[in-house]
């Protein structure tokens, strides 16, 4: 079943409120079946219950009944309810006149022997057939937007694809229980205000951090170790961390959020959302803890970069950049015509490192700065039900981080990754058995902001395997621009061009930089020696070069 069908699925989701009075009233229940291409989709079953001028929606298999709605011929409006997640019962209410009208077709039909006259709306840009009955005194229609009003309408044809056909009509008394109409209306409120909590009630979120200062140089006052729930501060400030427990077992799709903004740092900074894998004996939460020594060294200054036989380094979930002072400097530099956005939000889907994001985890955030005053982040993880066809996807996925040179510590002097200039990152990790649509999810970012600086000049990256080259690209962002709304505090050049509007090495001021998925169909069971070789810039002065690689191995069982 296709997404888009889904999205008109779910606004058909009912549930009841049962009236106090059992009594029966002449009406009508009818049966519809959902196709999509002409196959059937029992998820989007329904039957419509009229008593006399009121009707309810019942889904048929749904398993989540989370909204309510009502058609009251009578008063000619429909009503839609929906419980929200503090427990407050929201309607909204909205007149048959509001809605698309449509335009009476010639020719006649027949559904279920039933004569129907022909119609048709158009409702957001979508084409919508429809066939209505007189034949009955009753009026309804299998989607609340279709032309509530016109008749019994028993089939209608969206787009010629997504179709709701009446597969039984059954003329009775209709009891008030089995109409459901509800014996409260709870709080109105108007269509913005409902249709923000149809979508919020479709998916959960956990806030992880709220308004969280990053920054240098103050003093926190963090609790004891390892408690759950509590935000802790490393690297000066300029890293937080907590332990937190993650949903398991869960048929999602998973995003991460994250939304930032300058609290008095006016520069473009690398930032990184992370999660600390602990199956080994040493951990980068070691190095936090301890200082980066306590981390293990690669060519003899670099420390936490590559995993090893007793250590995994630092999962990168997703890399972002602030732009130049957002919201803290949009008041103290002005421009006419120009309205700074508030914040910056990242977002990034994040659905196949599930596997690792269950349970008990310590999940942080890096923004690498020295300024007091520094920024304010917040993360929000999105758990939204997978469709049907997306189901399991990650169940039986293997996941290994293998190497991450962002220097997370940066502050607490961990080395930034200057290795490319001469001996490149190799990393030798041993896949085990029963793999297989083996994967590198690779992140990579130049680093070095002059004019002969690797964020400036384009470089190719290549990826060898057991000194076999299999990936090469240059990584290089064009539009930058787009983020100039968001950038108050950047350099304005004589030729009119903003520092935050030029290209750049795989980023942007105030973008996220996507992951690339390398695929290695031919990796064995074994030992392999990844190699990542990037030609660094030369140093000018006191200038240099560096580059954030992080690599993750992704398999499935």
């Amino acid at each position: 079943m296709k997404k888009h069908s889904l999205l008109w699925i779910a606004l058909l989701i009912t549930g009841g409120i049962q009236a106090q009075s059992g009594q029966e009233k002449p009406g009508v229940e009818i049966t519809y079946g959902f196709r999509y291409n002409g196959k059937d989709v029992p998820e989007g079953n329904l039957k419509l219950v009229i008593q006399g001028n009121k009707a309810s929606y019942q889904a048929l298999n749904s398993i989540v009944q989370k909204e309510r709605q009502f058609l009251d011929n009578k008063g000619k409006a429909t009503y839609q309810m929906i419980t929200n997640k503090e427990g407050e019962l929201l309607t909204f209410k909205k007149a048959f006149s509001a809605y698309d009208q449509p335009e009476l077709l010639p020719g006649t039909d027949t559904v279920l022997g039933y004569p129907c006259k022909k119609a048709k709306v158009k409702v957001r840009s979508n084409s919508i057939e429809i066939w209505y009955t007189d034949a009955l005194p009753y009026k309804g229609t299998p989607v609340q937007n279709f032309a509530p009003g016109l008749g019994l309408i028993l089939r209608t044809l969206r787009n010629g694809t997504s179709e709701y056909i009446a597969t039984k009509v059954d003329v009775r008394n209709i009891k008030d229980e089995e109409l459901k109409w509800p014996a409260a209306m709870g709080t109105m409120v108007d269509d913005a205000t409902y249709l923000r909590q149809v979508i919020e009630n479709r998916f959960n979120t956990l806030h992880i951090f709220n308004q969280e200062q990053i920054s240098w140089g103050n003093k926190f006052n963090d609790p004891a170790d390892d408690q759950e729930n509590v935000t802790y501060h490393y690297a000066g400030g300029t890293v937080i961390l907590k332990k937190v427990k993650l949903p398991e077992n869960m048929d999602v799709t998973l995003f991460a959020e994250v939304a930032e903004y300058s609290n008095g740092d006016s520069y473009d900074r690398t930032g990184s959302l992370f999660m600390i894998p602990l199956d080994k004996k040493i951990s980068f939460l070691d190095g936090l803890k301890n200082g980066v020594t306590a981390l293990p060294v690669y060519h003899e200054k670099y420390r936490g970069v590559a995993a090893t036989d007793k250590y995994l380094p630092a999962m990168e979930l997703m890399r972002f950049f602030t732009p130049f002072g957002i919201n803290y400097y949009n008041e103290k530099v002005k421009i006419k015509g120009y309205q700074w956005a508030d914040s910056a939000v990242y977002r990034q889907d994040i659905t196949e490192l599930l596997p690792r994001l269950q349970g008990e985890v310590w999940l942080g955030m890096y923004i690498g700065n020295y300024d007091k005053g520094g920024h304010k982040v917040s993360l929000r993880l999105k758990y939204y039900p997978a469709d049907s066809d997306q189901k399991d996807t990650t169940a039986g996925h293997w996941v290994m981080p293998v190497f991450n040179t962002t220097n997370l510590m940066e502050m607490a002097n961990q080395e930034y990754g200057t290795m490319f200039g001469k001996d490149s990152l190799q990393v030798t990790v041993n896949i085990p058995e029963g793999l297989k649509n083996l994967r590198l999810r690779y992140t990579t970012t130049g680093h070095g902001g002059w004019g002969g600086g690797d964020e400036f000049n384009k470089k190719l990256n290549e990826i060898f395997i057991d000194g076999m080259r299999v990936y090469h690209f240059i990584p290089w962002r064009t539009d930058c621009g787009n983020f100039r709304l968001s950038n108050p505090a950047t350099a304005n050049f004589v030729n009119g061009l903003a520092s935050s509007d030029l290209s750049r090495s795989n980023w942007c001021p105030g973008g996220v930089t996507e992951p690339i998925t390398i695929p290695l169909p031919d990796l064995t069971p074994g030992e392999h020696t990844f190699k990542v070789k990037i030609p660094l810039g030369e140093r000018e002065g006191n200038s240099f070069s560096a580059w954030n690689v992080s690599g993750c191995l992704i398999g499935d069982k």
